[in-house]
């Protein structure tokens, strides 16, 4: 019997369901329930550290908007600059979920989010958010930290389900025939990343249960951001390049974009390391 009977042809619907004329894509439902669950695990860290419900509660918002806003940004600046910011329709189609086409404009939400982008956008927002809810930077950091891998599963989830973000062509026998992109035996990069970052989450409440004094210290930040861009910068050499210009690079715009998380991440967890009282 030979490998490619092995290969797993994936042709999904983008669409989950519909109610009326509104679809809901399985994208934007794993987007949710990866952040709803994120929502549930902050909240219970939270209620754990006795922070009072009226300084978690505006929490939520700020997530969100910042790593939606962050990620939609940095895909357009870091990927797709010279059509986003040289023209007033792309510039349009960056800020709104639509798009100019041959009859118009059409809702198509935001097609085209990076992660990197979403972690500034989202560090950002927390900035704003303990200058405006006076709770202590690093106890925010942290417990963010030990949600985000169960967000971040979802998120490639959703990638998967979108066919985006593919592997290199490859002959291994779990490979995937993305029949919506070209229909070649394809690394399933999105899923080595979900299972990965998935693996992280159970990682931060196994560490959190034997070491709940560390929250506060910037050891569960930085732990996230080396662990989440180390695996990026590796995972990429088995992704198929996602512009035109990275063909040819040494190494491509997410490796490139990753080595500053990685060094500021592996700072903050050698930092809270030396701690003496935790």
């Amino acid at each position: 019997m030979k490998d490619c009977l092995l290969y797993i042809s994936w042709d999904p619907s983008l669409e989950a369901f519909h109610i009326g004329p509104i679809a809901f894509r399985w994208y934007s439902l794993c987007w949710l329930i990866g952040l709803a669950l994120a929502y549930l695990v902050v909240k219970k860290l939270y209620k754990s550290q006795k922070i009072p419900d009226e300084k978690f509660d505006p929490l939520f918002i700020y997530c969100f908007l910042g790593i939606l806003i962050g990620a939609r940004l940095g895909h357009c600046i870091f990927y797709q600059p010279e059509y986003y910011l040289t023209s007033l329709n792309g510039f349009i189609e960056m800020l709104l979920p639509i798009q100019h086409t041959a009859e118009g404009w059409k809702l198509t939400g935001y097609e085209g989010l990076a992660s990197h982008g979403g972690t500034l956008g989202i560090i950002l927002a927390l900035l704003l958010y303990v200058k405006h809810k006076k709770v202590p930077l690093w106890q925010v950091l942290d417990n963010i930290a030990i949600a985000t891998g169960i967000t971040a599963c979802f998120i490639r989830l959703g990638n998967l389900m979108n066919s985006e973000i593919i592997g290199s062509v490859t002959s291994v026998p779990w490979a995937f025939e993305f029949v919506q992109r070209d229909g070649l035996p394809r690394h399933p990069a999105q899923l080595y990343e979900a299972i990965a970052y998935l693996l992280l989450f159970f990682i931060m409440l196994w560490l959190y249960r034997r070491q709940p004094k560390r929250v506060g210290t910037g050891f569960y930040f930085g732990l996230c951001l080396t662990y989440i861009f180390t695996f990026r910068f590796f995972v990429e050499f088995v992704k198929k390049e996602q512009v035109a210009f990275e063909q040819g690079m040494p190494l491509d715009m997410g490796q490139l974009l990753s080595i500053p998380f990685i060094i500021v991440g592996a700072y903050y967890m050698w930092r809270a390391m030396k701690c003496k009282n935790v």
